[in-house]
């Protein structure tokens, strides 16, 4: 457990001296994707000093949360166990929360695969993609390649590259099916998703551009993954 306490007989309190302390909630997010190894963490959390990442991975283990496991063809990882993944509603309630306060990226501002994938389950209208024909998106957001696949009100998200990261293998696979739409985007696709921006008005801005299937599909990616000022500060 972290060494900082607060002295007060609160949940709250506990929580936060939990996973309160510096880059412990963003090491849960990551492991919320899947099974790490720790080089993958550093990789994700390039600003993350090594000597902190060892750090927040002993008391998360300490604390429950987190644990050590061998994975085949991996060797060891760190992945959540079944209280840390209780964690998941309240961290994604997080990223909805802190998306109307997100604004334009800094020059140092990175997105990661893992970081995407969550962002991506942020932003997942279950209600609205029950509704709508299922479909597959290939994104692409520099060298991160993402297959998205909506069936119904399930949502799954594989990483294609950059490879070599190992896969949760309690997770549940999608149906196999054809890519309807590859598209790219940078970060500004965060204007799409707040409905800032229609499609339409997306690729006339060069904030995403069509790299093949079916342009029509980006109707209904903007209306699965959305996140309004209303939904973000409810």
């Amino acid at each position: 457990m972290a060494s900082r306490s607060y002295g007060q007989y609160c949940g709250v309190t506990s929580a936060v001296e939990l996973i309160g302390e510096r880059w412990a909630v963003l090491i849960v997010r990551d492991l919320l994707v899947g099974p790490r190894r720790y080089t993958d963490l550093k990789q994700g959390l390039p600003k993350i000093p090594t000597n902190i990442l060892s750090t927040r991975l002993k008391e998360l283990q300490e604390s429950g949360v987190v644990r050590r496991v061998p994975l085949l063809h991996c060797g060891l990882v760190y992945e959540l166990t079944d209280y840390g993944r209780m964690l998941e509603p309240i961290v994604l309630a997080l990223g909805r929360w802190g998306f109307r306060a997100m604004g334009d990226p800094g020059p140092d501002d990175v997105v990661t695969a893992d970081s995407l994938t969550m962002a991506l389950r942020t932003s997942f209208r279950t209600d609205a993609a029950a509704s709508l024909p299922p479909a597959i998106y290939e994104l692409h957001v520099g060298d991160i390649v993402l297959r998205v696949q909506v069936e119904g009100g399930d949502l799954y998200v594989t990483q294609v590259a950059p490879a070599g990261r190992p896969v949760d293998p309690l997770a549940r696979r999608a149906p196999g099916g054809e890519t309807g739409l590859v598209f790219a985007a940078g970060p500004g696709i965060r204007r799409l998703i707040s409905g800032e921006l229609t499609p339409g008005e997306a690729i006339d801005q060069e904030v995403l551009a069509v790299v093949a299937g079916d342009a029509t599909l980006l109707d209904r990616f903007a209306a699965t993954f959305h996140i309004d000022d209303a939904l973000a500060a409810a």
